[in-house]
């Protein structure tokens, strides 16, 4: 059984900072893209930021150049570095791991989520 786990979400003042990190245990095999999506109340669940098995980033344009994704294929662990955040980006944060086995047969996980709140 795999697990997602996500951590240091919270509260923070605009223009401030916050890390998530997110670990995965359990058989862990054929990890590919792994990312964070956030989703905001009323809203639909987005990808926020995603990083490829050959460390390709690609970001939402309302996060480019303040996020930065990052992974650790040895560790199985993804993080994001939170910059310059703003009230928009309040949301609950989850991690997205994308794996495929070598007959083809893909899926993911996904974390818990973490709530990130950001105060004007």
């Amino acid at each position: 059984q795999v697990q997602l786990v996500e951590s240091g979400g919270g509260l923070v003042q605009a223009g401030g900072s916050l890390r998530l990190s997110c670990a995965a245990s359990g058989s862990i095999f054929g990890i590919r893209d792994v990312g964070w999506y956030r989703q905001a109340p009323g809203k639909q669940r987005e990808l926020v930021a995603i990083i490829s098995s050959g460390e390709i980033t690609n970001y939402a344009d309302s996060v480019k150049g303040r996020f930065t994704i990052s992974r650790d294929n040895t560790k199985n662990t993804v993080d994001l570095q939170m910059n310059s955040l703003k009230p928009e980006d309040t949301a609950v944060y989850y991690c997205n791991m994308n794996w495929m086995t070598a007959r083809g047969l893909m899926g993911a996980y996904w974390g818990q989520g973490t709530q990130v709140t950001v105060s004007s």
